[in-house]
């Protein structure tokens, strides 16, 4: 009988749940730097297509904190898996370059220095849940024990 995937416990299931958080997480984060790039070339079209909201600073910041929460998250998780540390030698700098990108510089009067830095940011901690996927998928494979 095949068990339901919602009602799952266990190491396998923590596993899969802490896979599919790295590939939202690695998803949203290319997704903002994309965003971003874009935005000064669709800023005009965006309320046209009923998106208007998607230019805004409360909806930018509101992504960059729960984006930055689970980018913490899910690579402080991998460590404890598969300790290796150079993870964070892409998410604290990615981290530094979105914040300051979006909660430094304004739309108005720094739109080009925030769209550098938000897109160089995102595109650092989506690379470092790609290398925390990879680790841990590698660690998976192999025989070692690593205390948590």
């Amino acid at each position: 009988m095949a068990q339901d995937p919602l009602h799952t416990s266990g190491p396998h299931h923590a596993g899969t749940l802490a896979r599919s958080a790295d590939r939202l997480g690695a998803t949203a984060s290319m997704l903002c730097a994309i965003h971003c790039a874009a935005l000064p070339f669709v800023l005009a079209l965006l309320p046209a297509v009923g998106l208007g909201f998607l230019a805004s600073h409360g909806f930018e910041r509101g992504f960059i904190a729960c984006a930055s929460v689970l980018a913490v998250t899910m690579a402080v998780r991998g460590y404890r898996h598969h300790r290796a540390a150079w993870v964070f030698a892409l998410l604290v700098p990615g981290l530094a370059m979105l914040w300051l990108g979006g909660f430094g510089f304004d739309f108005g009067t720094g739109l080009l220095w925030h769209s550098v830095f938000v897109v160089a940011g995102g595109t650092c901690i989506a690379l470092a849940h790609f290398a925390n996927l990879r680790l841990a998928r590698n660690h998976a494979s192999c025989d070692c024990v690593t205390p948590a």
